[in-house]
């Protein structure tokens, strides 16, 4: 029951039921003041312009939210207009409904807000069929009250803004946290289930791709809205927990372990890993309870259970010492050190989100000059060049733009061969569910429709306990504004709300309820069928075609990264900027290939061609930008000696065997000739460097010098890293070379 109490509370502090408030505000008060003037059959329109222009209304930089709500209000007015006005002419209503369903869906390749913009255009051209306005002079004040309701919703949304300037911040802040929680204590699990590692990794492509979401638009907001001025304390304290949140994702990426080295090491006896193992778990409850405490602003817990934690894991290396002696524990030993090192790294960015959440005075100092910054952020062109480029059948965007079209003309005119009441509830289900890609769009269907029928159910229920047109306005009114705020969270619980307040709100049109809900479950159900058949049939789209450009480029950053992490080596100061920079660029490709791949696995299996490849060059590219990240994050924190030749050479040969793996995916034959001859010289003499240490290590021990002073301790420890990290590096670089000969061989047999 107290949970069920924390997670109301944090809902109803939640910058997602924020908007809906905001939406409701926006609505109610327009309604109430028309009906005090007597002005009261404008309210409807006014209160669409508000409704229609509200999707655009996203967390981001108040230029682009601002922006993207006036092209939304100027975009629903002239297809509105458009469309009332080609009504009376249903071959002309047909050309014009063909030509906005295929313009308005195409906006979307300028990115996600422009998305909302587009889904609010077509919302526009959905609603304008339920507008029974003939004269031109009332289509004119239709249109123009729609305008002025737009313009409402900004002011409303404007005051909210600056009621709570920085709710949105600390939602996608507490968001962040407890999607990195759950990512943390999911790698947990990855160091002991060797029988689930595959379904677990595959879980991990999914939270990489969320956390990497948050990290793009937290990015926007807190890097772009600098001002001249300086920042404020409160903006000081976001920019910091931002910035640990970043080195926590990323030290968490750089500890994915060569699992079959530790498979080998530490065989049936992973007793020795538990410690680590609840470290990390309790270190991800930690940032999840700090995500829920950024909304509640409650007390912060006492940080003596993570130390207590961290204690025993440095005692787990003295006892697997002890039990397995020296020198065959120290390969075990090392590894189980650099794991304690990264942890108790987390633990000092964990330290510091608590110090600034408690409002630790100069907990930190943050100095990013503003050409530094401006290099992590992650533009989106708005030149008609990009929309120029998707006119191809090459192009998603471009084919969905053409199925999506036809499947609303097909819809409309089911609905008028067949004279089916309200056919723009058919057209509205297409709109709101209708996805560039199948598996989405099946999923949200099958939400949709599930959503419905709760909804029916329980209008139902309420119509025959009571027919009191009060508690219909009020139901009405609640459902909308829970819809809105869950309609990112939670489609199925969205649909369900929305079909109750569509339901109540018909109610006051048409009496008999149980004809709306007859009418609203039925359209709802020949809207989804109409949107999964088109998706399937018509110029479909499957991820497995698509899949290469996603793949070179993945491929080409961590290239990129991997030369950026050689380069850092050999000078940490003048690499440091280029060497992060690189690093955003090699974890947001990944991210993308995530995403590719869980969309892969969406799709029906008839379609998912070579999907056993393509997951080995996923889990391959995971693998080694960890691997990468785990000799850059090395370099970073620890005084390093210079290196050394074998590691250049090395790094040159693992680069190459990128090159040539993007070669060959661009089906080019590559000039690069990749001799392993030395290859093997070269990495006896990096593992001789830790070999050498150890002996000496060895020595000591025998003459009775058992203390490790720290110099020892880190050379060992980098010696090992290096060594192991490069070839692992090598093999990795080597079976993805492989791999991707034998995906390319594959697409040239197609």
């Amino acid at each position: 029951m107290k949970n069920i109490l924390k997670q109301i509370e944090l809902f109803l502090k939640s910058s997602n039921f924020d908007r809906g408030i905001r939406l409701g505000f926006g609505i109610v008060v327009p309604f109430g003041i028309l009906y005090l003037l007597g002005y009261f059959e404008y309210a409807p329109a006014f209160v669409v312009g508000t409704f229609l222009n509200a999707p655009g209304d996203i967390p981001g930089s108040i230029k682009r939210k601002v922006n993207a709500i006036l092209i939304s209000i100027g975009l629903t007015m002239l297809i509105t207009l458009i469309i009332l006005f080609s009504k009376p002419i249903l071959p002309l209503l047909l050309v014009v409904l063909a030509i906005t369903s295929f313009m308005v869906s195409l906006i979307s390749v300028y990115g996600f807000r422009a998305s909302l913009v587009s889904f609010s255009g077509l919302l526009a051209m959905v609603l304008a069929f339920a507008i029974q306005k003939e004269n031109p002079q009332d289509i004119l004040i239709q249109v123009g009250l729609m305008g002025i309701g737009g313009l409402w919703y900004l002011v409303v949304s404007f005051i909210f803004q600056k009621l709570a300037p920085k709710k949105d911040q600390d939602q996608l802040l507490s968001d962040t946290l407890l999607l990195i929680g759950k990512y943390l204590k999911l790698r947990a699990k990855l160091l002991t289930n060797i029988s689930k590692r595959d379904q677990l990794l595959k879980q991990t492509f999914v939270l990489q791709n969320q956390i990497n979401d948050k990290h793009e638009t937290l990015r926007e907001i807190l890097f772009s809205e600098r001002k001249r001025s300086g920042r404020s304390r409160y903006e000081e304290k976001q920019l910091l927990i931002f910035l640990s949140s970043i080195k926590i994702f990323e030290l968490i990426e750089a500890t994915h372990l060569d699992y079959k080295l530790i498979d080998d090491i530490f065989g049936e006896c992973k007793e020795f890993l538990k410690a680590s193992k609840r470290l990390n778990k309790t270190m991800g409850n930690h940032l999840i309870r700090l995500s829920e405490l950024l909304i509640q602003n409650d007390k912060i817990p006492k940080s003596d259970n993570l130390l207590n934690k961290l204690s025993k894991a440095n005692d787990s290396i003295t006892n697997y010492i002890d039990i397995v002696k020296l020198p065959e524990a120290r390969e075990g030993a090392l590894l189980l050190k650099n794991l304690h090192d990264y942890q108790e790294e987390l633990l000092q960015e964990i330290k510091a989100i608590r110090q600034a959440m408690a409002n630790v005075k100069d907990a930190s100092k943050i100095s990013l000059k503003r050409q530094d910054s401006s290099q992590f952020l992650t533009l989106q062109e708005y030149r008609l060049n990009v929309l120029i480029q998707n006119f191809s059948f090459s192009s998603k965007l471009f084919r969905h733009a053409l199925r999506f079209t036809i499947a609303i003309v097909f819809a409309y005119l089911l609905g008028t061969l067949f004279d089916i009441q309200n056919t723009y509830w058919i057209l509205l289900t297409i709109v709101v569910i209708m996805r560039p890609s199948y598996g989405l769009t099946k999923e949200r269907s099958k939400d949709r429709i599930i959503g419905t029928l709760i909804g029916a159910t329980f209008a139902i229920g309420i119509v025959l306990i009571t027919q009191n047109t009060l508690v219909y306005a009020v139901l009405a009114f609640v459902s909308l504004i829970l819809a809105f705020s869950l309609l990112q969270q939670n489609y199925k619980s969205a649909a369900a709300l929305v079909t109750i307040s569509i339901i109540f709100l018909y109610s006051f049109i048409n009496p008999d309820a149980f004809e709306v809900i007859q009418y609203r479950v039925i359209d709802t159900i020949i809207g989804s069928v109409i949107a999964i058949i088109a998706n399937y049939v018509i110029f479909p789209t499957w991820e497995a075609d698509n899949l290469k450009q996603v793949i070179l480029n993945a491929l080409k950053m961590n290239r990129k990264y991997l030369i950026a992490t050689q380069q850092l080596y050999q000078d940490t100061s003048k690499h440091k900027l280029s060497y992060n920079v690189s690093r955003k660029e090699a974890f947001l490709a990944l991210s993308n290939l995530n995403a590719a791949f869980q969309r892969l696995t969406q799709d029906p299996k008839s379609k998912q061609k070579e999907f056993e490849l393509i997951y080995e060059i996923v889990t391959l590219n995971q693998t080694m930008i960890s691997a990468i990240a785990s000799i850059g994050n090395f370099v970073t924190n620890h005084k390093t000696t210079p290196a050394s030749n074998a590691f250049n050479v090395l790094i040159d040969k693992i680069s190459n065997t990128l090159e040539h793996s993007i070669n060959s995916l661009n089906s080019m034959t590559s000039e690069i000739e990749i001799q392993d001859n030395s290859a093997e010289d070269l990495q006896e003499q990096l593992l001789d460097k830790y070999t050498q240490l150890s002996n000496l290590r060895d020595e000591n021990i025998k003459k009775g010098n058992t203390e490790l002073d720290t110099e020892t301790l880190h050379g060992l420890q980098e010696a090992f890293l290096i060594a192991n990290h490069i070839n692992w590096l090598k093999s990795l670089s080597e079976n993805l070379k492989n791999t991707t000969e034998r995906y390319s061989l594959s697409l040239l047999e197609e």
